[in-house]
């Protein structure tokens, strides 16, 4: 592990919980369509939890009920760091690495989301980076069942001494290579509205007031939204809707998206394999406008579109 202001600290665990119907919530807001029935119908046989899904679960927590948003946001100190103003923070990458699969619900049992601190950098005049590593953890037995490495930007909070950190390592698509594949995302007025009853309830996405002070020009799309439905796209498309056809997936958020923006998805299969597991790259756009998730990279089982389980 790299030395350095904040490194290693460690937030308190957080509970977290879910039910079949929060796997089944996510799945229709994601674009999971009827012919994957094992993500959307909770007596099918194989019914199953999209693997992404913990990445809802530091803003969902253990609730069931609407969360005050910017309450639970407020950041916890790291010392050795300037204290951050979380109001002004964007998602920077994210990448999650599939350990086991889900149960469809977490009753009787106790999970935790355990986050700690992999860096911390000064970027100067455009602000700085927070670097992490959130395990979602079965807390009696310590297994790990997914584990996130993300980046906060924090805009214009830099310039406070720390170190500048190391260069981000890039996935571009290959050179002079046609996509191996493409697919099409079409949202709507309301579908950030939808996804955010998964637990992450930033006013940002449901009404222009904060869009409107952070240029925006109104309500955004999460994020997150782009990142786990293009997760299903590749899903569907290359690994038969399986979840277990998926060990790795990445994304960098490079622009925003506005509700009811059609997202395009570019896919290249790089043909390197190991263990069986192939390098897919992929980039997003908005149709007709900007790159909206860069640095796409996933670890698959490529099958093709089969959607039977």
């Amino acid at each position: 592990m790299s030395t350095g202001p904040g490194v290693g600290f460690e937030y308190p665990p957080q509970d977290v919980a879910w039910l079949k119907r929060d796997a089944l919530l996510f799945a229709n807001s994601i674009g999971c369509t009827a012919n994957e029935l094992h993500f959307l119908y909770e007596l099918h046989p194989n019914f199953t939890v999209f693997p992404t899904y913990p990445v809802i679960l530091p803003f969902k927590g253990a609730s069931q009920d609407v969360i005050d948003f910017y309450a639970a946001q407020k950041a916890v100190a790291i010392p050795g760091v300037p204290e951050f103003d979380a109001a002004r923070v964007v998602d920077g990458q994210r990448m999650m690495q599939f350990i086991k699969p889900l149960p469809t619900s977490s009753e009787g049992r106790k999970f935790q989301v355990r986050t700690k601190v992999l860096g911390v950098y000064d970027k100067g005049r455009p602000g700085s980076v927070v670097e992490t590593q959130t395990d979602l953890v079965d807390a009696e037995s310590g297994e790990v069942y997914s584990r996130a490495i993300g980046s906060a930007f924090y805009v214009a909070q830099g310039n406070w001494g720390g170190p500048k950190g190391p260069a981000t390592q890039n996935f571009p698509p290959p050179k002079g290579k046609q996509p191996s594949l493409t697919f099409e995302d079409q949202t709507t007025a309301e579908s950030a509205l939808l996804y955010r009853l998964n637990g992450d309830y930033n006013p940002l996405h449901a009404t222009p007031e904060p869009g409107k002070k952070m240029g925006f020009g109104g309500s955004i799309m999460h994020g997150l939204y782009s990142w786990n439905s293009t997760c299903h796209g590749l899903v569907k498309h290359l690994g038969g809707s399986d979840p277990n056809n998926i060990k790795e997936y990445q994304a960098r958020f490079a622009s925003p998206v506005l509700p009811g923006d059609k997202l395009v998805t570019q896919v290249w299969k790089t043909g390197d394999v190991k263990d069986g597991w192939e390098e897919i790259r992929f980039e997003t756009k908005v149709a007709g406008k900007k790159i909206c998730l860069s640095n796409g990279r996933a670890l698959m089982k490529v099958i093709g579109e089969k959607a039977k389980l």
